[in-house]
């Protein structure tokens, strides 16, 4: 399968390095900043970027917080500056098109393959049991450190910045996405038939978060105005989207 890589991932020359351990068990991103062209200013603040809840719950005495509120930053930061982009890019697009392509580009997968290019794997602060897991719930983990980085690189140098790293990161894969048609998801669908049939923009409401906070199970409904439709759930808030989507296209019987 053809794979887009990152600018960022092709000029890099430390590609392979492993991070080293510093004095007081955090991690040393020297070799990170270098392969990103960032040198932050406040050091904690790129390493609380990469700590997940898990590793304060295993090492309660750390001295950082966990990264959930830069993800929450970073998400909006991340949303404006790919909407910006496609808005420049696709003047003749519609509304809805410009929407399906941004649903493609920012899902769990692209960024998580984005943030493995870049090495930020190598740089989790994770608790021993998280650490073991590298499959569906590790693709999640580096999606959301995407995002928390694209929060704390905003905090730290502004937006031009963090606009900047996400063109660099993401951009160079819009062409595939659009050219293979992977914009076309069970979400992009469901939008687009809701419009058509029901004239109504779909919207998704979080139910119930089950499970311990390393492995959460968020549950998701789909609502058109204030007719909920059909129910899914999943590892992230992405995946329960998805699945309620799909949900709901078999409920409407929309093809």
């Amino acid at each position: 399968m053809e794979k887009n890589k990152s600018k960022i991932n092709k000029e890099s020359s430390t590609k392979g390095e492993r991070p080293r351990p510093v004095s007081n068990g955090v991690k040393d991103f020297s070799t990170f900043e270098k392969k990103v062209g960032v040198s932050f200013r406040d050091k904690d603040l790129l390493t609380q970027a990469f700590v997940h809840r898990s590793y304060i719950n295993e090492n309660p005495k750390f001295r950082m917080g966990h990264n959930e509120r830069l993800e929450f930053l970073g998400d909006a930061v991340l949303e404006l500056s790919v909407t910006d982009y496609l808005y420049r890019k696709y003047p003749e697009k519609t509304e809805g098109d410009l929407t399906s392509y941004r649903a493609a580009l920012v899902n769990a997968h692209i960024i998580s393959d984005a943030a493995a290019d870049l090495g930020m794997n190598e740089y989790l602060l994770l608790s021993k049991g998280e650490a073991k897991d590298t499959g569906k719930a590790r693709e999640y983990i580096l999606a959301n450190v995407f995002e928390s980085f694209v929060g704390a690189l905003y905090l730290d140098q502004g937006y031009e910045a963090a606009n900047k790293f996400v063109g660099d990161s993401l951009f160079d894969r819009l062409d595939y996405i659009v050219r293979k048609g992977l914009f076309r998801d069970a979400k992009s669908k469901i939008q687009e038939k809701a419009q058509e049939h029901a004239g109504v923009t779909p919207s998704y409401k979080v139910m119930r978060e089950s499970g311990p906070d390393h492995d959460k199970v968020f549950t998701v409904a789909i609502y058109f105005g204030d007719e909920k439709v059909a129910e899914g759930s999943g590892r992230s808030k992405q995946e329960a989207e998805q699945k309620a989507a799909t949900a709901a296209l078999k409920e409407k019987q929309w093809r």
